[in-house]
């Protein structure tokens, strides 16, 4: 593709050279350049790309992005000197595969909680409908019926076209995906059009990289702030900050609520570790999902069905079909045992699923909870974990969750701090989580409840820079199947 084309449209850009030359490939990491290429360089997190443009062009590269004049002269290579190296990067992007997210209809949902399941769920309910759908999400991507690995909830800007396109392709007419809010920070999706934007909650988590709640809170809205007047929001009423993050977007706002007057109600009949029983629109509905958290998610499906034009009647019916994704109260019976691994890694998530628990079990019934944090990331949940995990617990493991390069030990401690003294006699801190889940299996008598929480659907653990193999619910089940 000419550069000219590759840059058309993107305003504030100042070429120095050929705008005629073809470009072979978009890249911006240096190491992977090859001849004819461009060359994007970013200001990230831990290198500043500008750096390596000399590099770059040792390696063949024909055009340089970059946000700062050089004194670097070749008369073979174009520079493009811009305000913002992120946007124009995937805005590039978005030209080099014509511009996919345009071609189809995107749905992108973003929040602390619900972005995976509903995003699983919404792609569950089309699918279900014989329409051709993708996703793009913390599990997989997944293009009709063909599924690929991502190490990113939501991918970097050439990935996410790149699988856009690929969808386009293959006649895909709806895209659900989710939007982290680091992608919005980093502007990866920045120049996508989205036909709907969903706004879940927000709650803490991710400060380690945002500093504070503020930042954190700010980098959502942007996503709306950023929606052109023929899109659509939809917002959970009941999160106290959700017209806040729409108040300045120009696109079209819809609201959802269980407790409030909204654009799209439901209503909880019966919730049991068999399934949510719902009103929708005066229709009973019994589902294979639990809790009130899958309430909203559920809530979250109807109405975007909705707003997508889906049959109403094949909308009830796609509700009482749809399963949880992987590792989002899983539930597993064995024994008299109710086995549940979840992916609750914050405070939040991990108090809607205990309370889930204690609302539909039997009082006589305990709940053993296994459960870690992530070492590298956001210290201050660490405490509001550990007094959660405690608080509604009878029994709780502390143990090891992806401990990176921290001791797992320190993690657990800093756990250990948010526990009151009263439940102090509750807990027990085992580092390798294999043993932690072997212990609790130990402990769990016939229709008590066993909570693995933290890890969900990966397969993994990242102790030190490795990864690990590990599986919480494999594990589960052998343990479960020689416990009581």
């Amino acid at each position: 593709m000419e550069l000219k084309e590759l840059i058309k449209k993107i305003k504030g850009l100042e070429v120095i050279g050929k705008d005629d030359i073809q470009i072979a490939d978009v890249k911006k990491n240096s190491k992977d350049i090859k001849p004819r290429d461009l060359f994007v360089a970013i200001n990230g997190l831990n290198m500043d790309g500008h750096n390596f443009i000399k590099d770059a062009i040792s390696k063949g590269a024909k055009c340089i992005v970059c946000e700062k004049d050089n004194d670097i002269k070749n008369d073979d290579v174009t520079f493009v000197i811009t305000k913002c190296s992120k946007e124009t990067y995937s805005k590039v992007c978005s030209n080099f595969f014509d511009n996919p997210s345009s071609k189809l209809k995107l749905i992108g949902i973003t929040g602390t909680n619900g972005k995976t399941s509903s995003s699983n769920l919404l792609h569950q309910m089309f699918s279900l409908n014989n329409i051709k759908s993708g996703l793009i999400s913390t599990n997989e991507i997944i293009i009709n019926s063909n599924k690929f690995q991502t190490n990113l909830t939501t991918p970097d800007s050439y990935d996410l076209n790149f699988y856009l396109n690929k969808m386009v392709s293959e006649d895909v007419r709806f895209c659900f995906m989710e939007v982290s809010s680091h992608s919005i920070d980093q502007r990866r999706i920045y120049g996508l059009k989205f036909d709907l934007a969903i706004f879940t909650n927000i709650t803490h988590d991710h400060l380690n990289y945002h500093k504070t709640f503020k930042n954190y809170l700010n980098v959502k809205k942007k996503f709306f702030d950023d929606l052109d007047k023929d899109s659509i929001s939809l917002i959970n009423l009941d999160d106290k900050n959700a017209n806040y993050v729409v108040q300045n977007t120009i696109s079209k706002v819809c609201r959802l609520s269980l407790n409030k007057d909204a654009d799209y109600r439901l209503k909880i009949i019966e919730n049991s570790f068999m399934g949510l029983i719902i009103k929708v629109e005066d229709q009973l509905i019994n589902t294979q999902l639990i809790g009130k958290f899958n309430a909203y998610n559920l809530l979250t499906v109807f109405s975007a069905s909705k707003l997508l034009n889906l049959d109403s009647k094949k909308i009830f019916l796609g509700l009482s079909m749809l399963k949880n994704p992987e590792g989002r109260f899983d539930v597993i019976h064995i024994n008299k045992i109710v086995g549940i691994v979840d992916y609750a890694h914050s405070p939040d998530a991990l108090l809607n699923v205990l309370e889930t628990i204690s609302e539909i079990k039997n009082k006589e019934n305990s709940i053993i909870t296994v459960v870690g944090c992530g070492g590298g990331r956001d210290k201050e949940k660490r405490f509001k974990m550990g007094k959660i995990a405690s608080k509604l617990s009878n029994r709780v493991i502390f143990t090891s969750d992806n401990p990176r390069n921290e001791d797992p030990e320190i993690i657990i401690d800093d756990m250990v701090l948010g526990v009151d003294e009263k439940d102090k006699n509750k807990i027990m801190n085992i580092v390798d989580r294999k043993e932690a889940i072997i212990e609790a299996s130990k402990i769990v008598k016939p229709n008590d409840i066993l909570l693995i929480a933290g890890k969900g659907h990966e397969n993994y653990q990242i102790i030190g820079s490795k990864k690990v193999k590990f599986n919480d619910k494999n594990i589960l089940k052998e343990t479960l199947k020689m416990a009581v």
